[in-house]
């Protein structure tokens, strides 16, 4: 079992208990993820309140938390937009690369002790508590949401991209002549690839899990309310696509110019014979 980075126990975190019969007091609490660059660097930044490592999340008050994720992500719940953007200027030295807009996703958790982690389709997230391992939770789809929609933005770009080249190809049926900026989409295309495969691992579950696998089926009801295993298959199928598009169309580029080189070198030695030839004709007039 991996260590999952967490050193705090599943607090109990809203309503007190109330007597049966008399209605149950609700708290309402907003997580809101952010989009903030290519990469953040939390090392160093550890402090007391800590959650948890990886992320590096902390408790700031009973209902307020963050969670920073390394891929870019911010995550708050309970916070003003006051205090998130004061929050964000604190980190900026640590955030590197530029957001590409502005991608954010949000999630209304209402908590209420009777309630029994469901998920509303389009509605709240009803939590009997908001303890740092939910946090997480919550977090983690969220995180993984808002790098998929950035994935979904820059991919979208490139397919507008590509479609000029694909339409003179089939207007003029002769391939465009531009390859390096068809390696330059297919990089784009590689670095997307790696980038949610490799640092975002959509389908990977949160580490939190193992310390608290009663929590699967409110990861499982998140996941299937962010449709993340779905959007992940769409982004990797249109990654499949640009690939196979820019690599066919560079084949198509380089058969081209070795056909043009061929009639180049046939053109030489096609030249090079008639100056022979004018030599000995020439040369027989001299005679």
């Amino acid at each position: 079992m991996p260590d999952s980075g967490q050193n705090a126990a599943i607090d109990h975190v809203g309503p007190p208990p109330v007597a049966p019969g008399i209605a149950q007091p609700t708290t309402s609490v907003l997580a809101h993820a952010i989009h903030v660059g290519d990469r953040i660097d939390a090392s160093g930044f550890e402090r007391g309140d800590m959650i948890a490592t990886v992320p590096l999340a902390t408790r700031l008050t009973p209902t307020k938390f963050i969670a920073l994720y390394r891929f870019g992500v911010v995550v708050f719940a309970g916070l003003s937009p006051a205090e998130e953007t004061a929050y964000l200027e604190k980190i900026a030295g640590r955030i590197s690369g530029r957001p590409d807009g502005r991608n954010e996703e949000t999630a209304a958790l209402e908590i209420r002790s009777d309630y029994d982690d469901r998920v509303k389709p389009g509605g709240p997230v009803e939590i009997p508590d908001l303890s740092p391992a939910r946090f997480l939770v919550v977090a983690d789809v969220l995180a993984k949401s808002v790098s998929l929609a950035r994935a979904e933005n820059k991919l979208g770009g490139v397919f507008d991209a590509i479609e000029p080249f694909a339409g003179e190809l089939a207007r003029t049926g002769r391939p465009p002549g531009n390859r390096r900026s068809m390696l330059k989409l297919i990089g784009q295309a590689l670095i997307a690839q790696h980038r949610i495969s490799g640092r975002i691992a959509v389908e990977e579950k949160p580490d939190i899990l193992w310390d608290h696998p009663s929590l699967e089926r409110l990861y499982a009801r998140l996941e299937d309310e962010y449709e993340l295993n779905e959007r992940a298959k769409a982004v990797t199928q249109k990654l499949n696509v640009i690939v196979e598009t820019g690599e066919a169309l560079t084949d198509i580029l380089d058969v081209d110019r070795s056909a043009r080189l061929e009639v180049i070198i046939v053109a030489l030695i096609l030249l090079e014979t008639l100056v022979m030839l004018l030599q000995i004709f020439l040369a027989r007039g001299h005679a």
